[in-house]
């Protein structure tokens, strides 16, 4: 007779969670990986720094008296506009293109912590469109002074308020990008993300004016109008009958517009299916 030899269990092993650190690497891969996205942000570049020679070159003629900044020349609207556009659209189509494609699945199958895969995705896509934003600022102030220093209408950096348009504006590009992507997880549908950023970033600001206290409040709650104040070097006027918004305000709504749509976005996604 024989006696039975007990036969050991064998347990499936489990794959270690996935580091941030690894999770920030594979976003990156993603995102360098697509042709477009070069391709995307020279064009922009080269539109915002165009736009600046150009507002620069028709308002080249200098002041009578002491140069002062003038934040159309080193940061004309339309070239701003173009920014914000490229920025939230790029970053919603960072999310809204894996779900499209179906990307999404693998991706969660592979990391089924859903939030950190969003923080991930918000990392990096701060971090392409600071360095973008800051490339697009600094461009367009060393161009525009370049043009000026040669009619004696050049302004220094340390002039107030010159540093802190020049924050704002690249910081600018990162904010849009990050209220994109946000948007992007809740809505999930490209055109639907797409449309509801523009029209938060770049149709409601001219909706509401400063002359009463309601409409002022409203929109110096939106990022534009949060940029234009921070571009300016002036402070309001107190005997002014429009309720102009504040710096510290401005700040504010930068900081919060995106923190609030990515903590909204992963605390979604964490709740809903695929």
């Amino acid at each position: 007779m024989t006696t039975p030899t007990a036969v050991p269990r064998i347990t499936p092993r489990t794959a270690p969670p996935a580091l941030f650190r690894d999770l920030l690497a594979a976003e990156w891969i993603k995102t360098r990986s697509l042709r477009s996205t070069p391709w995307t942000i020279a064009l922009t570049l080269l539109f915002v720094v165009g736009s600046t020679a150009v507002a620069t070159l028709a308002d080249r003629s200098a002041p009578s008296g002491p140069a002062e900044f003038r934040p159309y020349d080193a940061y004309p609207p339309a070239g701003y506009w173009t920014l914000i556009l490229v920025a939230c659209t790029v970053g919603a189509l960072t999310v809204v293109s894996e779900y499209s494609s179906g990307l999404i699945r693998t991706t969660t199958v592979a990391v089924p912590a859903r939030g950190s895969v969003v923080l991930a995705k918000a990392v990096v896509t701060a971090a392409l469109w600071t360095a973008v934003g800051t490339a697009a600022a600094t461009g367009s102030f060393l161009l525009s002074q370049a043009v000026l220093d040669r009619h004696h209408a050049g302004v220094p950096v340390t002039q107030p308020g010159v540093f802190r348009a020049l924050v704002a504006s690249a910081l600018l590009a990162p904010v849009c990008a990050l209220v994109g992507l946000g948007l992007g997880v809740l809505l999930r549908h490209a055109a639907a993300t797409v449309v509801t950023s523009v029209f938060t970033l770049v149709m409601l600001p001219p909706m509401f004016s400063e002359t009463s206290r309601w409409s002022a409040d409203v929109g110096h709650a939106l990022v534009s109008a949060a940029w234009n104040r921070l571009i300016r070097p002036w402070e309001p006027d107190p005997g002014s009958l429009a309720y102009t918004a504040t710096v510290p305000g401005s700040w504010l709504v930068y900081a919060l517009w995106p923190l609030l749509t990515v903590i909204l976005a992963v605390l979604v996604v964490r709740h809903r299916d695929v």
